[in-house]
């Protein structure tokens, strides 16, 4: 019995290759991060001073009132949108697009990849196009066949459009990820399960699934990440509304402050605590992830051995 000997590499080798990666990530992730919790201790606005006041922005976040109303907002958009569509759906059109006829799966993944390649701005405009509440918007005009009179989807259903909007284009990610984990998988596993007799609906519970786990780690987490911090379809469509945050998220919340002058006042400082709140939110989103899809376990060095 022959054990495979592991290659040494001279740590100075390694470093030569992670030093450029370790540069940008500070300086595009780490130093902004700093640089935003630095600005929540202040009371900056556009004249940009640095009037320090300490934790008096975070205190703001526990006794405003709005606060419990848009973070309940915004899991109901993340679990909501990560489950029926950025997961959910991406993991069923992966399954079925691999499973037909190859040139047919690829031109759906294609079609549906549109709407990621569509600028959001006009994106945006043609669901507002297919919402309308006049009979020829597409959406009342699909009811209408029904003899359901024309809704005003905005007003009356706006987290509906919301969640499609964000829904459609997050779904093509992880259509892609799954859609290369699943081709990845040995041909050989597939043919030995269905030689014993195993059904289509089996192969992919026992085997294409489990065999999937990690994409299905990195893109749960990775979208939870991105819808957190989300919103210009949001702003698009229903502005944070109707009415008074109703369709308002954590992200957008921070961005109205910070960026959206109301009486001509801007709020860096609590805009940049919202952020850093939202940043704790992620880090404990992430290990929680990591804790549930064991990925220590995922991460273990597999025993090679050669006779």
């Amino acid at each position: 019995m022959l054990r495979l000997s592991k290659i040494k590499t001279r740590p100075s080798a390694l470093w030569a290759f992670l030093i450029p990666s370790v540069v940008l990530i500070g300086l595009f992730f780490f130093v902004p991060v700093v640089l935003t919790f630095l600005i929540s201790l202040t009371s900056m606005d556009y004249s940009f001073r640095w009037d320090w006041i300490g934790l008096e922005n975070y205190v703001k976040i526990i006794t405003d009132p709005w606060a419990p109303k848009i973070l309940t907002n915004t899991f109901f958009y993340v679990g909501l949108t990560l489950s029926c569509f950025n997961v959910g759906l991406a993991l069923l059109l992966a399954i079925i697009t691999t499973h037909i006829n190859e040139k047919v799966g690829a031109a759906i993944r294609a079609i549906w990849l549109l709407p990621r390649i569509t600028p959001p701005a006009v994106y945006a405009l043609l669901w507002l196009w297919a919402t309308r509440r006049e009979s020829s918007s597409l959406f009342n005009w699909v009811l209408g066949f029904f003899g359901i009179e024309p809704i005003e989807w905005k007003l009356q259903y706006p987290w509906l459009i919301v969640i499609l909007v964000n829904g459609f284009v997050g779904a093509s990610f992880g259509m892609i990820i799954f859609t290369a984990a699943l081709k990845n998988i040995s041909r050989d596993v597939i043919w030995a399960a269905k030689v014993d007799g195993a059904s289509t609906l089996q192969i992919i519970r026992h085997i294409e699934l489990p065999l999937i786990k990690w994409p299905i780690l990195f893109v749960t987490t990775y979208q939870t990440l991105s819808l957190l911090t989300s919103f210009e379809y949001i702003l698009l469509t229903t502005g944070g509304g109707p009415g008074l945050y109703t369709t308002e998220v954590w992200a957008l919340y921070a961005y109205d402050l910070a960026f959206r002058q109301y009486g001509g006042i801007s709020y860096f400082g609590y805009g940049a605590s919202l952020a850093v709140f939202l940043v704790i939110i992620g880090i404990i989103a992430s290990v929680l992830y990591l804790k549930l899809f064991r990925f220590r376990e995922l991460m273990l060095e597999p025993k090679i051995e050669v006779r």
